[in-house]
């Protein structure tokens, strides 16, 4: 039997009783906290994460919560199955009816965030009143068959509840796949960019290749169409390694003013505000040049620009960079620095082979990095499908 054919039979000819939550529920806010220790208890507050830990709690396990005020948590809805501290703009929610979960209750009012913001006052400073809260409505299964109303949302909860569950062991499987394959293909990079001492010859950046200096162009610049262009906080927030098309454009008269990268070319971005970032290089692979901003150096040379890319992510690199930075908030290096860091330089014949492995390693770390995001919001939208569809109740009655 198919889950959709299962989920219809559950609720199949249900009856529903709309009931407020004022009528069903215990419903009161926390308050601060009285000591500034840390400990296991989440402080649950006005957001839609934990605003700290403390070492006491005001509040049982099995309990909803949601911002009574504040900015961006209007409208959350959250389970704590744990103690907690509750704090003073948190509303706090138990059912008291023994015929009626509070687990039940949570995914209808997380099914319904969007009503629960409508009965707030978004002006000024958000905050949704105890007396709106109060009459926010209830669907209450077979409410004449109290036990089989509880095994309804029993099972509902249930269904819920192994969405839940799924979703996070594959965020966990697919999180520890990603970190192991990236472990994998940071050890054969390095391991293929390491040399004996006289196995190959070492040369500066700037005995192979020249540095030329990006130019004026700003965010402000872009436009819809027209010029590709890469700006250097795209560097590190946007691209990967290589680039065949840019995220964005110039106009044809500004491209004739800004200086460009060609095909085979590293662009590496000189700024940042963490040494991790600064000296990203990015190789373009366009066939067409590409505008390039100020607080870069496009790197002409006749090597293997990938491999120079590589070799500019090692910590052998990094620890160069490290001591030829300038600054504290915003970090730079000069070109003059680039210019006298040395590499090792194989034939282009081994180039092109240490490349094509470490392409390969790079491109499976890619792909799982890319299907991460996707494959959890697939999951995370099939679970919202399921949980729509289990408290898609009659609503004739709500307007009572």
């Amino acid at each position: 039997m198919s889950k959709l054919s299962y989920l219809e039979k559950l609720l199949d000819g249900v009856e529903v009783e709309w009931k407020t939550l004022g009528e069903v529920c215990s419903i009161g806010v926390g308050q601060s906290p009285n000591d500034t220790g840390t400990g296991e208890y989440p402080f649950v507050n006005a957001g839609t994460t934990p605003s700290g830990y403390l070492s006491n709690f005001n509040t049982e396990p099995d309990t909803i919560t949601t911002p009574s005020r504040g900015q961006g948590g209007i409208g959350f809805v959250g389970y704590q199955n744990n103690h907690f501290w509750c704090g003073p703009l948190c509303y706090r929610i138990r059912s008291i009816d023994k015929n009626i979960k509070t687990r039940f209750i949570y995914y209808v009012m997380s099914n319904s965030m969007a009503d629960i913001i409508g009965l707030a006052n978004m002006t000024g400073v958000p905050a949704l009143n105890r007396k709106e809260l109060i009459g926010f409505k209830i669907p209450i299964p077979c409410p004449e068959n109290p036990e089989k109303s509880l095994e309804i949302q029993t099972e509902i909860v249930r269904i819920l509840d192994a969405f839940i569950k799924l979703t996070a062991e594959l965020t966990a499987e697919l999180t520890a796949e990603l970190t192991a394959r990236k472990s994998q293909y940071t050890y054969y990079r390095d391991k293929l960019l390491t040399f004996e001492e006289g196995e190959v010859e070492w040369k500066a950046l700037g005995d192979i290749g020249v540095f030329v200096r990006g130019s004026g162009l700003q965010k402000s610049d872009f436009a819809e169409s027209g010029v590709g262009c890469i700006h250097y906080g795209q560097i590190y927030t946007y691209y990967g390694n290589f680039a065949y098309q840019t995220k964005s454009f110039v106009s044809p008269t500004l491209a004739t003013k800004l200086r460009k990268a060609q095909k085979g070319d590293l662009i590496i971005a000189t700024t940042s505000e963490n040494i991790e970032d600064v000296c990203k290089p990015l190789v373009w692979l366009g066939e067409d040049e590409v505008c390039v901003s100020g607080e870069t150096y496009i790197f002409k040379h006749n090597q293997n620009p990938k491999y120079i890319a590589y070799y500019l992510q090692t910590p052998m690199f990094f620890d160069y960079k490290k001591k030829s930075r300038t600054g504290t908030k915003v970090i730079r290096v000069h070109g003059e620095k680039l210019e006298k860091f040395e590499i090792p330089l194989p034939s282009l014949e081994d180039q092109n082979r240490i490349v094509s492995i470490l392409d390969k390693f790079d491109a499976l770390t890619s792909s799982i990095t890319e299907g991460l995001p996707r494959e959890i919001e697939l999951r995370q939208t099939q679970y919202e499908y399921y949980r729509n569809m289990l408290l898609s109740f009659p609503k004739s009655e709500v307007e009572a």
